[in-house]
């Protein structure tokens, strides 16, 4: 009874309020550890839930590793979010998956969404604003990057049953590359019971709940329109930044965030036309 395009809405509001629930346990571990605590506690959901039997053959481990690097590298919106706020580094993530659709068009007329993702980069920026960090835009950026070759893998992985367990075992190696570093800078701080619950709702909501959703979505409408509709994430990071954590965004900035949501919609749908 309930739209599937909500489905995809309510994806975008788990994840966006996982982040931002994130942001808030920096005062108890820094981002290192809240992305352990993610990667961690997401790798053994999803291992638990898909049950991998064994590796696959070179070709496909090495695609799998891959795609665990770069689901490590993804979560490096958490550490930009140190420096950033919500709904700054949720639009400069979308950059990554822009790109890539950007380079699989071959119109002309997609040339426009190009020059309006680089006004609202500009908007976004707003010096009057008072100035962005450059360590927060750059991790920004590899987190961009990373989705895009996220996006990328994914593609040669497959989109079949047979790939979830790969996935799980993506999401394992990703793990398996964030916690050293969130272990060394936290220690045993990240075994407390009140971090643990709260890397558990952070991963439930930024990770476990929208997966079930897209999924849901992604069962009832074609897989373009999922993609188009999670345009709207820096939109929602942008509220959500100012509901939960109490971030107030420009005019310039909000304005940045509505060209870059638009050239993302406007060249998916093109891509995908």
């Amino acid at each position: 009874m309930v739209p599937a395009p909500l489905f995809v809405l309510a994806a975008a509001i788990s994840t966006q309020t996982g982040q931002a629930f994130g942001k808030q346990l920096f005062s108890r571990v820094d981002p290192l550890g809240v992305v352990a605590l993610r990667l961690g506690i997401a790798a053994l959901v999803l291992v638990a839930v898909r049950r991998p039997r064994a590796l696959p053959c070179w070709r496909r481990l090495r695609t799998v590793l891959a795609l665990g690097v770069a689901i490590a590298g993804m979560n490096l919106i958490y550490p930009a979010l140190h420096y950033l706020p919500l709904g700054v580094a949720g639009t400069l993530q979308l950059l990554g998956p822009l790109t890539v659709a950007l380079c699989g068009s071959r119109r002309l007329a997609d040339a426009g969404a190009v020059v309006l993702a680089v006004a609202g980069l500009l908007l976004v920026r707003d010096p009057a604003s008072g100035p962005l960090a450059w360590q927060g835009i750059a991790l920004a950026l590899l987190s961009a990057a990373s989705m895009g070759s996220y996006l990328l893998l994914s593609r040669r992985l497959g989109s079949g049953p047979g790939s979830r367990p790969l996935l799980a075992l993506a999401v394992g190696v990703a793990a398996v590359l964030g916690l050293p570093p969130g272990l060394c800078s936290n220690g045993g701080t990240l075994f407390t019971p009140a971090v643990l619950f709260a890397g558990v709702a952070v991963a439930t909501l930024s990770a476990v709940i929208p997966y079930s959703l897209e999924l849901a979505a992604l069962q009832r409408i074609p897989a373009p329109l999922v993609a188009t509709l999670l345009t709207l994430e820096p939109v929602v990071a942008a509220l959500t930044g100012a509901v939960v954590l109490h971030e107030s965004l420009s005019l310039h900035r909000c304005l940045g965030i509505a060209a870059i949501t638009t050239a993302a919609a406007w060249a998916t749908l093109s891509t995908t036309r």
